[in-house]
Formats: C-alpha cells, structure tokens, sequence
C-alpha cells in the first residue's frame, strides 16, 4: 500500500525539522544536558510540527545512543520502534474523541505501570483543548507530579481554550507559521530527491495555498503528482480551483479604474472556468493587501517578484487608501459569506460594487450651513484732534466673546435649539455616557459666547463639568456648527439670564407635584400665589 507523502516525508531526526528552529534548539539542548519537564504543551498552527516533534522528544528520552548528544540516532531498536508505530511506550492519545473524565481516569490508573521496553512513557495528547473541564481538573495532579517513568506532551492548535491552570503547569513551545519561500524551497528539495516533476510557478502556488502549513503543501503536492504526469501551473490552478493571476489583476484593475462592469465580467469567466469562489476572494483579498503594504514602504514583507510590487506601487496611487481598506474588508467578507451562501457569486459581485463605489480620503464633517454674516458697520470718521475713534453703539447689549471664541457670534440660541439632536448624535459617538448626561440637562441659553446648560441637582452639574466633558462637548459642538463655542453648567431652579434680577426661591412642598416637575421635568416657578383661607 502506498504512504501519503506527508507520512513518508516525516522528519526522523532535529536537523529534519523545518521552520520551527527555536523549538528544536531548546529541546535538542534540554536532551543533551539530560534537563526534562515532566509535561510539554506544544501550541501552534496546524501542519506545522507538533506530534512530529512530540515523537522526536519520546524518541529522544527512549533512545540507547551512548551520548545524549547524539540522541535520537535512529539506529537503535527503540528508535526504529517507534519509526514503525510499535513502540509500547509510546501512547498517542487523541483528545477529540476522549474528552471524558472516565478516559483521564483511566490514563491514571494506566500510569503507574512501569514502561515496558524504554526508560519512560511518553503520553501525546494531540488537540488537548478538546478535553471537558472535569477531564482537566482530574489531570491537573498528574500533569503537576507525574511519577519518574512518565512524560507528557501536550499539542493544541487553540490554546487560549486550556485552563490557566493547566498551562501553568507546562513547558510551553509556540510553533509558527512557514512562510511561502520555506514551503516551497522544502517542496522543491522533497520532489528533487523523489523525482518529481512540478513546474517551479505550481511549487508556489501550492505553498500559498498552504497559509502557513507544510503538512497542507505536501497534501496538495500528493493530490498533483498522483496522475504520475508532469504538474504545470495550468493544472495546478484547475485542481487546486484557484483563479490566472491575470483574472486577479483583472479584478483588481476594474475596481481602481471603477469599472464594476468590466469586474464582474471578469468574476463570471473565472468561475465558469472553473475557479472556486472563496479561492479567488482570497486572491483578490491578497492583493489588495499588498498594494497596502507597498504603498506604506513595506514590500518587503510580500512573496511577490519585483513586477508585481511595482504594478502594485502603480495602482496604488490611483486608488485611495479608503476605498483600498473598503474593498479589501468587502472581499475578505465575501470570502466567509460564501461558505453557505445559495448563489455562489453574488457575495463577489457585491464586494466588487461596494470597491468600485466613489470615496475621499477624510470624512467630511457634517456642518449646517453657515450663517449670513451681519452687515458691516459703516465707518465712524476719526475726529480731527487724530484721537481714536468712538466705539460703535450696539442696539442690543449683548456680552462680549472671549477672544478664541468670538466667531461663535453667528450661531443663534434658535440654530443650537434646532440642531441639539445632531449634537447628542456626536457625543453619543464619541461617549456615551456624555451624551446620557446631555440628556439629563436642558438648553438655557447664549452667553458671552457660551452655551448654558441647565441641571435639576448639583451632582448632574458637578460630573458635566469635568474637564474631560466639557472638552468632548465642545468638540461636538464645533464638530455641527462649525464654530467653537463654550459650555457653561448651571442648577435650571436658579439661573437667570444676564440683565435680569434674581428673584429669591420661595420654598415648594418636598414631594409634591410642583417639586416633581421642577426635579424631574425642569420646570420652573414663575409665581406662587398663597392658598386662600379655608372656608372661603
């Protein structure tokens, strides 16, 4: 029976290990100098190493080299034992479909058992995370004091779902990503020695399509080569169900020349030649990240010839950064929606639209319209004596602005009355809870270029007046009028506009229905007229 090739191309020794080098050399250390952890947690990526370092490190501490050093020399019988899947000491625990309590159970009874053939035994827990939390509680002694002849190896690709607990009690090894050039020089090295004949642009695609995962790329690599024929490039995007990169660069051209009809043209021949429909968003979805990238000087950071950056530089500039990041969150929406979705490109032709539509950089502000400016004063002749001028008279008395605030003139008590909603909007935008406290207060008036607000108690005046509140206010404010104006907190009960004389509070009956209204309501007391005797 023919092997997988991600089974037959399993590393068997630490200088097989690809990508992962800051794992290998703290082991490989910890092996030399005979320094074990009684249990490992292995966490990262699938496909990217972890039971294969895990049968690494159980080889590792059964092997019969004479030298730590050389250990695993896969020459002894222990380590051809375990090359072979025979090795009784060796115990492959998969957590998916032994979650219980009773199976944690039973690995404990298990454990005081002597090693059969090695010096220890090595338990691998492949997708740990899996397990209940009863199951973890009833590890955690084990894990914490295992007996001498006992080892654990821990391996999760979602290790945010392991008890604190738990990873307190392990050794802990982050497995990372491959990158594309490491995939695909692995892939290329592996055909050579095997004799296989694969176009070097089909190695690449087979390592992008991998994200990361080289045992994903050797996959992909078996599914090609099983004909036994040469793989090109052509076949490998038919098979693999990816689109030409001249249908991307088609798309992509169509939404920087905002040409949603070329577009989706471009997306219906795609798909009828065969492309999946998540494959080609996540192109799309790929390069318009790296015309982001290129655009902020980081191109470095992308697997793509110098041809591709500089088409990248170059459509960059024709398209704005908001309409870029738009697109991009379009495709990368699409290509999730199209898991389920009924009609296979419609999430594709919508993501195309909505980065065609017409965007500017900065979001205009919303303002109303300004004010008609008051007519200027006719000129005061200067008197002969060349002394300065008089003042003008105005009709009205008003107070005066304070100098940064002195075009706030134009705005009128009756605008800020009308527009108070598009303020409570922005501050419920920015702060909620300054938009809550607006809500508490009423409108009183203008003056001396200052909004007054009116409260019902001091505790609502005193949090409104906090620096911090006061400055978002004032943002919103400038933020719809335009201009910026100040703000000014008062107890509603005992304000009074400037001119007018301060009438001394007459007492109100402490929950009656007149208090209520002035508590709840901000009503005010205009007049109160004694009640007339009884009995008249």
């Amino acid at each position: 029976m023919t092997q997988a090739l991600y089974r037959r191309w399993r590393p068997q020794t630490w200088d097989e290990v690809v990508g992962q080098e800051h794992v290998v050399r703290t082991l490989r250390n910890a092996v030399r100098s005979d320094r074990w952890a009684h249990a490992y947690l292995f966490a990262g990526p699938r496909g990217t190493g972890k039971t294969t370092m895990a049968r690494l490190l159980a080889k590792a501490a059964n092997c019969l080299a004479p030298s730590p050093a050389d250990r695993p020399c896969n020459a002894c019988d222990h380590c051809q034992a375990v090359n072979a899947g025979r090795f009784l000491d060796l115990i492959e625990i998969d957590a998916a479909s032994n979650t219980s309590v009773d199976d944690v159970r039973d690995l404990r009874e298990r454990l005081n058992f002597r090693p059969n053939q090695g010096r220890v035994k090595v338990y691998i827990i492949d997708e740990v995370h899996m397990l209940s939390t009863a199951a973890f509680n009833a590890l955690l002694k084990t894990l914490e004091e295992p007996p001498e002849h006992a080892r654990f190896v821990l391996a999760t690709t979602e290790v945010h779902k392991i008890p604190a607990t738990v990873l307190s009690r392990c050794q802990r090894h982050e497995f990372r990503r491959l990158s594309v050039a490491l995939i695909a020089g692995c892939l290329r090295e592996k055909c050579a020695a095997e004799g296989l004949k694969v176009d070097e642009a089909a190695l690449d695609l087979i390592a992008r399509q991998a994200t990361g995962s080289l045992r994903d790329a050797i996959s992909l690599l078996d599914q090609l080569t099983s004909t036994g024929e040469p793989v090109s490039l052509e076949q490998a995007q038919q098979v693999l169900g990816t689109a030409a990169s001249t249908a991307v660069r088609a798309v992509v051209r169509a939404i920087v020349d905002r040409q949603p009809g070329q577009g989706l043209a471009v997306i219906h021949q795609a798909l009828d030649a065969g492309a999946d429909p998540r494959q080609l968003a996540r192109q799309v979805v790929e390069f318009l990240r790296g015309m982001i990238l290129v655009r902020h000087g980081t191109g470095q950071l992308l697997d793509v010839g110098p041809e591709v950056q500089a088409e990248m530089a170059e459509w960059s500039k024709g398209l704005p950064q908001a309409s870029m990041l738009a697109a991009l969150a379009a495709f990368q929406k699409a290509a999730v929606d199209l898991r389920g979705n009924w009609h296979p490109a419609l999430p594709l032709e919508m993501a195309l639209i909505e980065g065609c539509a017409e965007r500017t950089e900065a979001t205009a502000t919303p303002a109303m319209p300004p004010a008609s400016k008051p007519a200027p004063a006719p000129a005061t002749p200067r008197p002969a004596g060349g002394g300065v001028p008089p003042k003008p008279v105005s009709r009205t008395a008003a107070p005066t602005a304070s100098p940064d605030l002195a075009s706030s003139s134009s705005v009128a008590f009756a605008q800020v009355k009308q527009h108070w909603p598009r303020v409570l909007e922005a501050a419920f935008r920015r702060d909620p809870r300054t938009q809550a406290l607006l809500n508490s207060g009423r409108l009183m008036g203008l003056e001396g270029g200052a909004l007054v607000l009116g409260f019902n108690s001091d505790l609502l005046r005193e949090k409104m007046e906090g620096k911090a509140t006061v400055a978002l206010v004032r943002q919103c404010l400038e933020e719809v009028f335009g201009t910026p104006l100040g703000v000014r907190c008062v107890l509603s009960r005992a304000w009074k506009p400037e001119g007018e004389a301060e009438s001394p509070a007459e007492s109100i009956e402490d929950g009656g229905m007149v208090a209520t209204a002035v508590r709840d309501l901000g009503a005010q007391v205009v007049d109160v007229k004694p009640l007339p005797p009884e009995g008249s």
